[in-house]
């Protein structure tokens, strides 16, 4: 799972790759028709103490190519004139090692990153141009700012990383209502389109915790925490599959929380945790059993007294 606002942007691709298509034709790019898009090796070093890596790189599988393209996608959280260099060698690179038509998809949080990715890159004098790369962008500006629930559910992909684009973004808090809303209620509508690249084969936990990460520390991230805790299915009682979801999804991170309590007690007070407790405590997801072991974390005086005589 993703461990950063940095690594969320690009990394949703890896989560669903059948966004590249999804989303971007919303920018007004071309995607074509694919039968296949795989991840591909980031790491792009020719001489060791030179290391080159870029963030995520996909081959893109067309119907009617036997090769198809390589497309790289870089995470930009601001302008940088040295990413001109690197983002050249890298569709180079590429071009090279794969004997494939290589683009840059350059993504951003902010429209003034944005607006100066999408400027192309000229290598040369005056007299002449030797090389020319033309990034593409995803980004605000670039891309509709979504803010109505049934939208935001009918594609969670195109929703999260729209949210992420405009994750600086004043209207910021609509945009996570209406996403909070798609993600809770209407996971069901997506599944029944029964079409593998909306998506749907992602859970909704997971889609969840890259927005909260994606969203880095602020604001942002405080206010989807809050929408994600205190959520309540419409129907409570239907047993649908939201529902089902949602329930998962909550106790999960409960368990995770009392798990995250009882080894913290246990370390504060000084006591040594052997991997086999470390481990079956991390493994235990009945929240009564781990609200009982929570409470011996405070007067235990060895961490097998956890389990008492079970």
């Amino acid at each position: 799972m993703v461990s950063s606002p940095h690594e969320a942007l690009h990394r949703i691709f890896r989560v669903d790759p059948g966004l590249f298509a999804r989303l971007l034709p919303r920018a007004g790019i071309v995607f074509p028709e694919h039968t296949a898009i795989e991840p591909l090796d980031t790491d792009l070093t020719e001489i060791r103490p030179l290391e080159r890596r870029v963030d995520s790189v996909f081959r893109v599988r067309v119907a009617d190519d036997e090769g198809g393209f390589v497309l790289a996608v870089e995470s930009q959280g601001k302008p940088d004139p040295d990413k001109h260099s690197s983002w050249t060698y890298y569709l180079a690179h590429l071009y090279a090692k794969y004997r494939l038509p290589p683009y840059l998809l350059v993504v951003c949080k902010d429209k003034a990153t944005a607006s100066w990715a999408a400027e192309p890159i000229r290598v040369g004098r005056a007299f002449h141009t030797s090389l020319v790369v033309f990034p593409l962008v995803l980004g605000p500006g670039v891309l509709p700012v979504i803010t109505e629930a049934d939208e935001a559910a009918r594609d969670l992909g195109v929703a999260v990383f729209s949210a992420l684009a405009y994750a600086k973004d004043p209207g910021l808090t609509a945009i996570l209502d209406a996403l909070a809303s798609g993600v809770a209620n209407d996971v069901e509508e997506s599944r029944s389109m029964g079409n593998s690249e909306m998506g749907e084969d992602v859970d909704r936990v997971d889609w969840a915790e890259i927005v909260e990460i994606g969203l880095g520390e602020g604001p942002g991230r405080d206010y989807w925490r809050h929408l994600m805790a205190t959520y309540t299915p419409n129907f409570p009682g239907s047993n649908s599959i939201v529902e089902e979801s949602w329930r998962e999804g909550r106790a999960k991170g409960q368990a995770e929380a009392k798990t995250e309590d009882i080894l913290h007690i246990l370390e504060v007070r000084g006591i040594e945790i052997p991997d086999s407790v470390r481990e079956r405590v991390t493994d235990c997801t009945d929240l009564d059993m781990l609200g009982t072991w929570l409470d011996r974390s405070l007067s235990a005086t060895h961490a097998e007294d956890l389990f008492g005589e079970e």
